[in-house]
């Protein structure tokens, strides 16, 4: 028998976005397969019947359901789509002990078991489901639509590969045995320092107060995650941050290994701006290489776009919603 946690969850409304009055919202849980309970904000359009289209979304990568994976669930709601914004394992109001780890397969397994969830559920066209992952989110979108062949089209916004990132530092600065060596053994260190203090240390959030001399993708981040437009008090990027060993597996577990196999449609979304859109247009580069399954594959890029403005629209509706709808609409008609 699959059991459920049980969990916590918040009733009242403490999104960064305000609520639409064109949906529906609930709370939900759903179970993956190591047995963890994941918590969800589901969303559906007003006076709905019959079976829709659903989408899942998740991400950013240490963020929370109430940032800007529950705006893109309720827009996309107000669209016409059934979602389901989640908190991966170990996060949020999601369960798993203990708290702030991350793992390639077990958030890889989260998006299946989104997928899981909402194949089941009376509202959803088992057929009709896609899936949308928000920066370190989207590189888990991208492996979870390589492996899970009932996903039918997947978007990857404002991406990264989180398993690249920290095997090879940012822009790949830090790509060599030497450097990967000195990391292994930090880490290693570290196991044995938490165990001796009964806890894990935290590796720490977006820094505050921000130095003037930060670089520009830090105040990028801090503009969102420290400020009244996106902090949330459950969001790991807000507080203090991921355990430091919490990303120790990624080194050595590089995802995205299959993606120039997806049959069904992708579209990797990046802003020309965003420090990260390398991984973006690499990640789409290699998704195409040697591929039979090129029709149905999109990159699109939005000029004068940083990394957060693919968040939440950063106060200049960056994130084009309606082209989103479009490309669900398309592929899962």
């Amino acid at each position: 028998m699959i059991a459920k946690e049980e969990l916590k969850l918040t009733q009242e409304w403490d999104k960064t976005f305000e609520k639409s009055d064109k949906v529906d919202h609930c709370k939900v849980t759903f179970v993956n397969r190591y047995g963890i309970t994941l918590a969800a904000d589901m969303y559906v359009p007003k006076n709905a019947q019959g079976k829709h289209a659903a989408i899942a979304v998740s991400g950013p990568f240490g963020a929370v359901k109430e940032q800007c994976s529950g705006l893109y669930a309720q827009t996309m709601a107000e669209h016409g789509f059934v979602t389901l914004a989640f908190d991966p394992s170990f996060t949020g109001e999601s369960g798993g002990n203990v708290r702030y780890m991350a793992s390639p397969d077990i958030n890889t397994e989260d998006f299946m078991a989104a997928v899981d969830f909402l194949s089941l559920h009376k509202l959803v066209d088992p057929e009709r489901i896609g899936i949308i992952g928000i920066c370190g989110w989207g590189g888990m979108a991208l492996n979870a639509a390589s492996l899970d062949t009932r996903i039918k089209a997947t978007v990857a916004s404002t991406m990264y590969d989180m398993t690249r990132v920290n095997a090879k530092g940012y822009f790949d600065a830090e790509d060599s045995e030497e450097a990967r060596h000195q990391k292994r053994a930090a880490m290693c260190a570290q196991r044995l320092e938490d165990l001796k203090n009964g806890e894990y240390k935290l590796g720490g959030g977006v820094v505050d107060p921000l130095p003037e001399d930060a670089p520009y993708f830090v105040k990028d981040y801090y503009d969102y995650y420290k400020t009244k437009r996106g902090y949330h008090a459950r969001s790991l990027n807000s507080n203090g941050g991921w355990n430091v060993i919490g990303c120790e597996s990624f080194i050595n577990q590089p995802i995205l290994q299959y993606t120039n196999e997806i049959r069904n449609a992708v579209m990797i979304m990046h802003g020309d701006k965003a420090h990260s859109f390398y991984f973006g247009k690499d990640a789409y580069a290699n998704m195409i290489k040697d591929s039979k399954y090129t029709d149905n594959k999109e990159l699109l890029v939005i000029e004068g776009a940083s990394h957060t403005d693919l968040y939440d629209g950063g106060n200049k509706n960056a994130i084009p919603f309606d082209r989103l709808a479009d490309f669900f609409h398309q592929y899962l008609n």
